[in-house]
C-alpha cells in the first residue's frame, strides 16, 4: 500500500511483515498478565469444550474478555454520567468545584448491555 504525501511503501501482504508482526504480538502474550487469571478462562473454556495447552491462547481469550468487559463498563459509565448530570441540571444545586463520583447501578448497566445483545433484568426479589 502506497501513502500518498509519504515516501515509504508498505507492502501489508507481505509474509514476511505478518509472520514479523504475529510472533511480536505472541511474545507480548506470553509477558502479558490478564486480569482475568488464566484458570478462570481456562475453566470456561474448558466447560464449553474447548482444551488447549497454550498459555498464549488462553490469554488471547482472556485479552478479547476483558476488553469486552471493559467497553460495557465504559459504556455503563456514559450511561451513569448522562443520568446525574441530567439529575444536576434539575436540582441546579451546585456545591462548586468537587470531584464527582460515579456509581455504577442496574439503571445504568441494563442499557450498556442491551448495546451488545445481553438482557439484563433486577431479580424479583429485589423489585
Amino acid at each position: 500500500m502506497h501513502m500518498s504525501g509519504s515516501s515509504s511503501v508498505i507492502n501489508m501482504d507481505d509474509d514476511n511483515y505478518a509472520g514479523h508482526a504475529l510472533a511480536d504480538f505472541l511474545l507480548q502474550l506470553e509477558n502479558y498478565n490478564p486480569s482475568i487469571p488464566d484458570s478462570v478462562v481456562a475453566y470456561y473454556l474448558n466447560m464449553s469444550g474447548f482444551e488447549s495447552q497454550d498459555p498464549r491462547l488462553i490469554r488471547l481469550v482472556a485479552l478479547a474478555a476483558q476488553k469486552f468487559l471493559s467497553d460495557i463498563a465504559n459504556d455503563a459509565l456514559q450511561h451513569c454520567k448522562m443520568r446525574t448530570s441530567s439529575q444536576m441540571n434539575q436540582s441546579k444545586n451546585p456545591k462548586g468545584p468537587k470531584e464527582k463520583k460515579f456509581v455504577m447501578t442496574m439503571e445504568d448497566l441494563v442499557p450498556a448491555l442491551q448495546e451488545y445483545g445481553i438482557q439484563a433484568k433486577k431479580p424479583h426479589y429485589f423489585v
